[in-house]
């Protein structure tokens, strides 16, 4: 059972904490169609590669958000949102 957040968070979050498998990147919090679509187009099309990038830039909040702004066009809530369901994956699961 995955810990509780202090924050409220979405259903949506709330779902993506269990195991990642082969989701797809629009199961990820703050991506929707649009922006799951331009992720795609990338090459992150399944929400695994986009964890893979967050590892890659070490975690940090400002580089994954600025990468999420760069590849995507996410804004700052969409981007937000990202960041923080892949970082509470991330303290449940590595």
């Amino acid at each position: 059972m995955p810990r509780k957040s202090g924050s409220t968070t979405s259903q949506k979050h709330r779902d993506f904490l269990e195991p990642i498998g082969k989701k797809p990147v629009t199961k990820l919090a703050g991506i929707g169609e649009t922006l799951g679509g331009r992720l795609s187009d990338a090459g992150y099309d399944k929400a695994s590669s986009v964890l893979g990038q967050y590892l890659v830039l070490q975690q940090d909040e400002m580089k994954f958000k600025g990468w999420m702004k760069d590849v995507c066009n996410a804004s700052s809530k969409q981007s937000d949102d990202c960041y923080k369901c892949l970082n509470d994956w991330s303290k449940e699961f590595l």
